[in-house]
């Protein structure tokens, strides 16, 4: 039977959780806003993680891009961190970047939605058929 979950998997989630409050609890800076660890890739060899986030409060692609340089700047200190709140031999490298499927997800609930609007539009009404 094969496994559920695989090592990297587990890795990734425990990542994840201690991750966000990591962030939330330690770093300090205003131009942050309000950071979410939507998600962790690690690598098969467990030496590098992909950490995927969004920004609460950022709207531009210029405030997101320096919210991302703040945290891989930070990578360091976080790493540190982060290997004390895990047991592991080594802590994987973190890399940070954007998730834009949350801002995908809404630009394409509203093309749904102004879509059944004008089909709406179109439709003839019930009575005038």
């Amino acid at each position: 039977m094969a496994k559920e979950f695989t090592r990297s998997r587990r890795v990734s989630d425990q990542i994840q959780r201690e991750l966000a409050g990591i962030i939330q609890l330690e770093m300090k800076d205003p131009r942050l806003g309000m950071v979410t660890v939507s998600g962790v890739d690690v690598t098969r060899d467990m030496s590098y993680a992909k950490v995927f986030v969004t920004f609460l409060g950022l709207d531009t692609q210029k405030e997101i891009d320096q919210a991302l340089e703040i945290l891989n700047e930070a990578s360091g200190f976080l790493r540190s961190l982060l290997a004390k709140g895990i047991r592991m031999r080594a802590t994987p490298q973190l890399r940070f970047q954007y998730d834009a499927s949350l801002r995908r997800g809404r630009e394409l609930s509203s093309l749904i939605d102004r879509a059944m609007e004008i089909e709406g539009d179109k439709k003839p009404a019930a009575d005038e058929e």
